[in-house]
């Protein structure tokens, strides 16, 4: 049997060599966010114009890449599982993206009917074993996604993590060609945080009690909640998405894991995009259990862990407590993700519970406008429907949903919508026949 530290040299290419095996009708699979190989995409998009009908799929994109030019339409489509704001904008100036909707519990079956050709993904170097650990957000697809392609393609990069967990590495044995280039972590920026966000994170946490196990999604007001949680003890993590609050909580002693009845003393979660403190603590630390997404997400394994806390934002929400969490009219924001897991998950767990959060108002070109609405704009995306819903949280208080009336619901969302258009919503909702 060859030696990996042999084989591992004898499968060490240029990137320009490396995407010479991608072949017109390919669908490939790309780790997302900071997990993306730069310097392969880069090459890639050097032949798009012999390329036809190519497919790139991936998530979270945190490098500008070429691919997003409208002329690359047609030569390598780009597919998203979750927009990032670089590709929000891309979409909206109508550029190469195209956004997949689907609950991140079916990534799986999503793999499986789909017929990938190829993965690209960055990854570690490897270890005396010969494995390369799948990185940041390699883990969410990576593996399954590796297992089922013809072919695979990886770049080395020295600041990858080396990550502990489920199906988070590739052994040098099952790639096909590796290219080698060091590179910065891509990192989130600074979220601002308002005071609005502040009031709704004091909220929120007052209901979180000692010993839960707790998930934050992607966004700035939930992700505020945990800096808010600072005086609860023996908290732990079953997240899709690990955050800097979360390796802050686990720093102070907040998070231990001793009461989780699912991996405890495990944070598990199934990608992190954040700083690189954050990438510095994840990597080789066996506390942080790294999982595939539809593992993370899958509702049953949620559920496992009582007293799960479920802390989600939405964009919108009506007066009956349908929440959009993807768009605006037709505007896309986001992506489905993985909300409705969590919620699904929170419900099903001993003493679980779910929040649903959002700043009342917010600032538009024509003023001030409601984010509690009484009804949306038309090609709204309600993401978890109201029958799903627990908790709302704005500013102004918290609106209890769960198994209410229409008019109960309606008279609950009218507490917490902001003093200024609270007046107009039941005006709205009495000419609609919701109220009466």
């Amino acid at each position: 049997m060859m030696d990996w530290k042999q084989g591992y040299k004898q499968k060490l290419v240029s990137a320009e060599e490396a995407v010479k095996h991608i072949n017109s009708g390919d669908v490939i699979a790309m780790g997302g966010g900071p997990s993306a190989p730069p310097d392969i995409v880069d090459a890639l998009s050097r032949r798009y114009r012999e390329l036809e009908n190519v497919t790139l799929v991936s998530g979270i994109t945190m490098h500008l890449f070429d691919v997003f030019k409208p002329e690359y339409r047609g030569h390598i489509n780009f597919k998203t599982l979750f927009m990032g704001p670089l590709e929000r904008m891309v979409f909206k100036q109508k550029g190469n993206v195209d956004p997949i909707s689907y609950h991140l519990s079916q990534t799986d079956e999503l793999v499986y009917r789909e017929k990938i050709n190829v993965y690209v993904g960055e990854v570690s170097p490897p270890n005396d074993k010969g494995f390369m650990s799948l990185g940041p957000v390699g883990v969410y697809i990576g593996r399954l996604a590796a297992k089922n392609a013809d072919r695979v393609i990886v770049q080395v990069n020295r600041e990858t993590p080396f990550l502990h967990g489920q199906d988070t590495t590739l052994h040098v044995s099952e790639v096909d060609w590796i290219v080698e280039k060091d590179h910065a972590l891509p990192v989130l920026p600074e979220i601002p945080v308002s005071d609005e966000d502040e009031k709704i994170g004091a909220l929120v946490a007052e209901r979180v009690p000692d010993g839960a196990t707790v998930q934050f999604g992607i966004g700035g007001t939930s992700n505020v909640v945990g800096l808010h949680l600072k005086e609860k003890k023996n908290l732990g993590i079953h997240t899709e998405m690990l955050t800097d609050s979360m390796m802050e909580l686990f720093e102070q002693g907040v998070v231990t894991g001793n009461k989780k009845t699912f991996h405890p003393g495990k944070i598990v979660c199934g990608f992190s995009v954040g700083t690189k403190k954050l990438y510095d603590f994840m990597d080789n630390n066996p506390v942080c259990e790294f999982a595939p997404i539809h593992y993370t997400n899958n509702v049953d394994n949620i559920a496992k862990n009582d007293c799960m806390v479920s802390i989600n934002n939405t964009l919108t929400v009506d007066l009956t407590g349908q929440c959009a969490s993807e768009s605006l009219g037709h505007s896309m924001y986001s992506g489905t993700g993985g909300q409705v897991d969590f919620v699904r998950g929170a419900a099903k767990s001993k003493g679980g519970i779910s929040f649903m959060t959002l700043p009342s108002t917010s600032m538009t070109k024509n003023g001030r406008i409601s984010r509690i609405v009484s009804q949306f704009l038309p090609g709204t995306i309600v993401t978890t429907p109201r029958s799903d819903v627990q908790y709302i949280v704005t500013e102004w208080g918290i609106a209890d949903l769960k198994l209410k009336s229409v008019q109960t619901r309606i008279k609950e969302m009218l507490k917490i919508a902001h003093p200024d258009f609270r007046d107009q919503l039941k005006h709205e909702a009495e000419q609609a026949g919701l109220l009466f």
